[in-house]
């Protein structure tokens, strides 16, 4: 798991609040969960911080490229993974954050940042009875790396761009 010290740029663009929320999940995985014997039949919880950090950051680098307003950026209605599944581009039209960040970065980027909010959000944190997905801390671990690693080509490939 990388550091934040490890991060560049990409560290100096987060809020102080996605920072805290990154610092606060190292925190938990590395000196409160690594290091103890306590076993947990699913570590979803870990993952939390990071997700939570990945829809804000994203939310700040789609508002600062353009691809949505700042009333869009602070609405409580604005639901990031319907606009950016691409199951939805059709019926978004323009409104499709997958067609823009296609566009602007390419396929490859865009369907990273979907699979890792699917990955890192859907899958992890929706509750179906027929379906209770719990992951091992080690899934927990890949998760949360590929989290930190999509936002930091996200970073590179959007905002430095």
């Amino acid at each position: 798991m990388k550091t934040p010290d490890s991060y560049g740029d990409f560290w100096n663009y987060l809020s102080q609040n996605q920072k805290d929320l990154i610092l606060e999940g190292n925190y938990l995985m590395n000196d409160v969960i690594r290091h103890h014997n306590y076993t947990f039949k699913d570590y979803s919880f870990l993952v939390f911080p990071y997700a939570k950090a990945y829809e804000g950051f994203l939310k700040q680098l789609f508002k600062d490229v353009k691809f949505f307003s700042h009333l869009d950026y602070i609405s409580d209605h604005l639901r990031l993974g319907k606009l950016l599944s691409p199951n939805l581009i059709l019926k978004l039209g323009d409104r499709s954050l997958y067609v823009q960040i296609e566009k602007t970065a390419g396929k490859e980027v865009a369907e990273k940042i979907w699979q890792t909010w699917k990955m890192g959000r859907n899958e992890i944190f929706h509750y179906f009875p027929h379906n209770l997905k719990s992951i091992t801390f080690e899934e927990a671990e890949t998760i949360v790396d590929e989290i930190v690693e999509t936002m930091e080509e996200a970073f590179q490939k959007l905002k430095k761009n």
